[in-house]
């Protein structure tokens, strides 16, 4: 079986590479591309792989320019440090994806479900379109504004200028730039699914935040942390334990 690995970074590349060579030793890995631009060249100018393993965020931008630029012939399995907005998604189609670091138990469930979709669908058809889908889910258009109801009056607020959105005595608030309080007609649950998941981040059952709303971030109890909000009185902003990793991770991305 070959194998395209495109992955723009070395370590990860290698380790996927190992991985993937102890789990099936036929597998030949017929090149490991790091760009779009090259990745593009290399499917346009060779057979199409048997399977293409393939990163997100590349050096020169997402792996999903590649398929606007060449029909891509082989099924894809992703790899992917994604948010979990993303992951979503991908949960929704039957092209599988390995959250990185790539786990050896993710990467043979990711290889039992290739063989037994390329089993039922040897054209590979299908798979295709799922990849479609795929690809227009992540990068569908999220929320770029909202319209909110001030007194008489219906005004737009530009996301881009929102700090934070919280939850307070079962009412939504969004809190803007210029210190405003704005209620929403939308749950938190209801914005994670609209919002852009690289601007904001849901800290807790009460807060969703943007990176540019913190002033201050404070090692709290129990390796939790304490936020400062720009425009907030809340002196109890904790992220929640089970989501620091992740928040940090999000502020490093």
């Amino acid at each position: 079986m070959n194998v395209l690995i495109v992955e723009d970074e070395p370590q990860a590349a290698q380790r996927l590479e190992t991985l993937v060579k102890s789990m099936e030793p036929s597998v030949t890995i017929v090149n490991k591309i790091d760009t779009v631009k090259r990745a593009v060249h290399w499917l346009q100018n060779n057979p199409a792989p048997d399977l293409i393993f393939m990163d997100i965020q590349l050096a020169d931008g997402i792996s999903f320019m590649i398929f606007e630029q060449c029909t891509i012939k082989s099924p894809v399995i992703f790899t992917t440090a994604y948010d979990e907005y993303a992951l979503k998604a991908f949960k929704v189609n039957s092209i599988d994806y390995i959250l990185k670091p790539v786990d050896k138990d993710e990467l043979a469930a990711a290889f039992v479900k290739f063989k037994t979709l390329t089993r039922q669908e040897p054209d590979t058809k299908s798979l295709l379109s799922n990849i479609e889908q795929t690809i227009q889910m992540l990068t569908k258009k999220h929320k770029s504004r909202f319209v909110i109801k001030v007194g008489e009056h219906l005004k737009t607020v530009e996301v881009e200028n929102i700090l934070y959105f919280y939850s307070q005595d079962k009412t939504t608030f969004c809190c803007t730039s210029d210190n405003r309080n704005l209620i929403l007609d939308y749950t938190l649950e209801q914005l994670e699914e609209m919002l852009d998941p690289a601007r904001f981040f849901r800290i807790n059952r009460k807060y969703c935040i943007a990176a540019n709303a913190i002033q201050d971030i404070i090692s709290h109890t129990n390796s939790r942390l304490k936020l400062v909000l720009k425009g907030s009185q809340d002196n109890d902003i904790i992220v929640a334990r089970e989501r620091v990793q992740e928040f940090k991770d999000w502020l490093d991305n």
